[in-house]
């Protein structure tokens, strides 16, 4: 930004004429009901004249202003005196002047900066706005759009940029703007965009972005255990079981599972996970057991499959190394500040391998448990969509990093490729089958109405739509009538009082379908999948009515955590 300030240097003068001939509640009317309040503290990056940083100490907020422009920040002090505002000499991307204060901010503000900064150095802009960001905080940006003036290194902005830098660091873009130049240039527009770091309040969410930003890392084991955690969260948290001491307990032996499937893709790919590594050398869970498991796909890596002989072995003496990687490394070295494991290990001794493997909570729990503490649990849950896309950044980061150490570069599209976690495509075969089947021996109903089905009109619905929340579970998938499903529930979540009015026909479909089918695996796998992937199913002993509940249960967290429109078809 050297050219930049500059600029600015030499054309203070006219700089300062312009700025303040237009107030700053003109233009940054958009802002004012985001505003925290007084007293707040508030960065205002790229300050300029100071008329921004005087109108919100105006409003009680104590402001700390950053600008490089010596000329600039001295013609600021002079038209705007106030004890409530603080000039510091620094600039993006680095902000290290302002970092060594140790302080966190309530709102950052950025009028005019952001097309100053070269695109290569945005990432790392942007991380340092995260980091000097409270819980809960506001980003604000304006973005200038209009020609390029070399002189003043303008370079072009757009909003999906900053949306995507959003997700990347676990954070959200609440509010959008666009308005015309307030100085009447015609060929220059502006959009106005608020960034929200989100907060649960419970420290949670600071914790995560700790580990996952500025925590020191080796290797990529500790975002994998997140990750890993993420995934059970979003999918299987029925496996998860409350214990007394304010902690989920995890099977080790899921997280497992999913450390490998998570490396599998990226070993494959050649993708280093350490400085030292460059495909799979040098990484503790990666032995003769791991090896033995190159011709199983990672989609067969999840709960419910089962393996016979001549697999089980190698499965679970992967398994075994991989928890003991695991325990070993990130969840041990995974520590509060002040000392002590944030996710602690228990394990039973000595696991026994059986001669098959089903894929199912007694044998994931055989491992052990990994301890995750009740509220950290709960925003793996409620901000999955935040936290997961930050881990997958960082994730990137580190491995183009890995590689550049070693003198080799890697596609963006071959890390894209490898770090997605791939489901199971879209499949109801099982579940028009079983449809079939019935309606050659009795009478089946459309779930939501009750109208009698035919070979013609049948549907498989998805009960919590794919799109929003991808399960093919067997209880996930129901009859319906096909105009029903596909003119009127669509991609909507079934609402409360439309789901009692079908609980019955809901039940009788799960019974007749799946537990009393002609296929002796359809019961145990409905049952097996019902337990991993909703919540409170964790005995033994579950009926119908259990699942039903359940499903209830999961229809509220989808309809506030994820926002999906919900269908309450009209009497």
């Amino acid at each position: 930004m050297s050219d930049a300030i500059r600029w600015y240097d030499h054309n203070v003068s006219d700089v300062s004429h312009r700025y303040e001939s237009v107030a700053a509640e003109t233009v940054h009317g958009w802002l004012v009901d985001l505003l925290p309040n007084a007293p707040a503290l508030i960065l205002d990056v790229g300050a300029g004249t100071g008329r921004d940083a005087a109108w919100l100490a105006t409003r009680g907020l104590e402001v700390v202003a950053v600008e490089p422009s010596g000329a600039m920040r001295n013609e600021a002090q002079r038209l705007h005196p106030s004890a409530s505002i603080r000039w510091i000499s620094d600039s993006l991307p680095s902000l290290d002047q302002v970092l060594r204060l140790g302080l966190s901010f309530d709102l950052i503000l950025l009028s005019a900066v952001w097309m100053h900064v070269p695109p290569a150095d945005r990432a790392r802009a942007f991380r340092k706005l995260v980091t000097l960001l409270k819980p809960g905080g506001c980003i604000a940006i304006t973005l200038r759009h209009g020609p390029a003036e070399t002189e003043r290194s303008i370079h072009a902005v757009s909003q999906a940029e900053i949306e995507g830098l959003a997700r990347a660091h676990g954070a959200f873009v609440e509010k959008v703007t666009d308005s015309q130049d307030e100085l009447g240039r015609e060929a220059v527009s502006w959009t106005q965009l608020a960034v929200r770091l989100p907060d649960d309040g419970s420290g949670a969410l600071p914790l995560l972005r700790h580990i996952i930003l500025n925590d020191d890392k080796s290797s990529t084991y500790k975002l994998a255990l997140l990750r890993a955690l993420c995934r059970i969260a979003d999918g299987a948290s029925g496996y998860a079981r409350d214990t007394e001491d304010d902690h989920v307990a995890v099977p080790l032996g899921l997280i497992g599972l999913y450390w490998i499937r998570l490396f599998k893709p990226l070993l494959a790919a050649g993708l280093p996970q350490s400085p030292a590594n460059q495909g799979d050398e040098q990484l503790g869970f990666v032995k003769e057991a791991f090896r033995n498991l190159s011709g199983v796909s990672h989609l067969d890596l999840r709960i419910g499959m089962f393996f016979g002989a001549d697999r089980s072995n190698a499965l679970h003496a992967a398994l075994r190394d991989a928890c003991n990687t695991i325990t070993r490394m990130p969840a041990h070295y995974m520590t509060y500040p002040g000392g002590g494991p944030v996710l602690p290990v228990r394990r039973i001794g000595r696991v026994s391998r059986p001669e098959n493997i089903h894929l199912d909570g007694n044998y994931l729990f055989s491992f052990g448990e990994l301890l995750v503490p009740r509220h950290l649990w709960r925003a793996l849950q409620r901000f999955d969509v935040w936290i997961e896309p930050a881990l997958i950044s960082e994730w990137s980061r580190l491995m183009n990093g890995y590689a550049a150490r070693q003198g080799r570069t890697i596609s963006e599209a071959k890390i894209a490729t490898a770090m997605t976690w791939s489901e199971p495509s879209r499949d109801v075969r099982i579940a028009r089958e079983q449809a079939v089947r019935l309606l050659e021996s009795k009478k089946l109903q459309c779930v939501w109405t009750g109208q009698a089905l035919s070979a013609e009109s049948l549907d498989v619905d998805h009960c919590f739509p794919w799109a929003a929340w991808p399960c093919d579970d067997l209880w996930n998938l129901l009859p319906a009538h096909r105009t029903v499903n596909q003119n009127q529930k669509r991609e909507k979540l079934p609402g409360i009082e439309l789901l009692r009015s079908a609980q019955a026909r809901i039940q009788e479909w799960w019974d007749q379908g799946f537990l009393r089918a002609n296929n002796q695996l359809l019961p145990e796998r409905f049952m097996t999948e019902a337990k991993a992937t909703l919540p409170m199913l964790e005995h033994n002993d579950v009926r119908l009515d259990d699942v039903f509940a359940a499903l209830s249960l999961q229809q509220i967290r989808l309809k506030h955590d994820q926002q999906i429109p919900v269908w309450e078809p009209q009497p």
